[in-house]
């Protein structure tokens, strides 16, 4: 385990500490381990990346040379596509390993899959997998460091730093500033999504004041441990937020029913465009993707021009994805600060 670090003790301009040991985790497998100046580390190494992808000329050479595998056992466009451009841009060889064509298909099992990819000497390998847990079981097997790219119902790290970084740029706070005291209102599928887990435990960390809704059968038994305020009202639930994301219904990991029908589910937790119009003016609104339009929300209230920030999102997810394969690859570069002991951490 890390040894906690004092704040005396935190590196340039007071926030961080030196070298390797503002991140001292070899793999990114989730939000939990991380400490709250880890996150905000993240999310300004990614600042410079989110600057040079608004730039005619979008390439670095910081991973010439290096090899980064994208093994994604579960469908994904954006997530893989995101990923795919941040190791290009970031000078590396990016290889793409669908499921569907893989021995995967044939048999072989996971931790075979792992022990072939680690014999390739990949520099980093993006793991995406149905189950939960999986990501870690590579992790333990190869010599490289290892990125979730989502695990079943478990976390998806790299998604609730991109909505951090988004929502900070929305708000137009200065790299190293935290959350503290905004309102965010998660609504949708919380029992079976990996977004919301991932958020809920950023944006706590982060000082945001989290509230939860959805309905009784979507809703975890213990959620409130996680530092959120449960509902079931999301009338209520939207009442003083600054910020709503919302979330799909994740149909393939259901096994039964757990909603009436989609038309009930929207008139209850849909972001609709009556609901979005109640809203304070500030409020802004946020969803991951892919999105059931019209039925957790409203095509005009997805595609408003001011207040939606889909499309932000997905521009932040470039960025944070080309700062943890930067940070995480930064011992094996030999990147100075960095080579020391102080990156054992898992």
């Amino acid at each position: 385990m890390t040894k906690p670090i004092d704040h005396e003790d935190l590196g340039a301009a007071g926030r961080y500490p030196e070298g390797g040991l503002a991140f001292p985790h070899r793999h990114l497998t989730g939000i939990a381990h991380l400490a709250r100046h880890e996150i905000l580390y993240l999310l300004d190494e990614a600042e410079q990346w989110l600057a040079l992808n608004r730039q005619r000329h979008k390439r670095a050479e910081v991973l010439s040379g290096l090899t980064i595998i994208n093994a994604f056992f579960e469908n994904s466009t954006r997530t893989l596509l995101s990923f795919e451009i941040a190791g290009k841009r970031l000078g590396a060889d990016v290889v793409n390993m669908h499921a569907a064509t893989s021995s995967v298909k044939k048999g072989e099992t996971l931790i075979d899959t792992a022990m072939t990819l680690n014999a390739m000497r990949a520099d980093a390998i993006v793991i995406r997998h149905a189950s939960s847990g999986a990501v870690q079981l590579i992790a333990d097997k190869v010599d490289c460091p290892v990125l979730n790219a989502g695990d079943g119902s478990h976390e998806h790290p790299t998604q609730a730093l991109l909505d951090a970084l988004t929502i900070r740029h929305a708000l137009g706070l200065a790299p190293g500033s935290d959350l503290n005291g905004l309102r965010v209102t998660i609504c949708g599928d919380i029992l079976h999504s990996r977004v919301a887990r991932s958020n809920i435990l950023s944006l706590t960390a982060l000082g945001a004041v989290v509230t939860v809704c959805a309905p009784p059968a979507l809703m975890p038994a213990e959620i409130a441990a996680m530092g959120v305020t449960p509902s079931h009202d999301f009338d209520a639930a939207l009442q003083g937020a600054d910020v709503v994301m919302m979330l799909r219904l994740q149909q393939e990991r259901m096994s039964g029913q757990f909603i009436p029908s989609p038309r009930e589910y929207r008139h209850l937790y849909g972001l609709t465009l009556d609901r979005f119009g109640k809203l304070a003016p500030h409020v802004l609104v946020m969803h991951p993707g892919p999105m059931n339009r019209g039925i957790e929300i409203d095509s005009q209230v997805a595609d408003h021009p001011a207040r939606s920030l889909v499309t932000r999102q997905v521009e932040s997810g470039v960025a944070i994805r080309m700062a943890c394969l930067d940070v995480l690859t930064r011992r094996a570069r030999g990147v100075p600060g960095w080579t020391g002991s102080e990156g054992a951490a898992a």
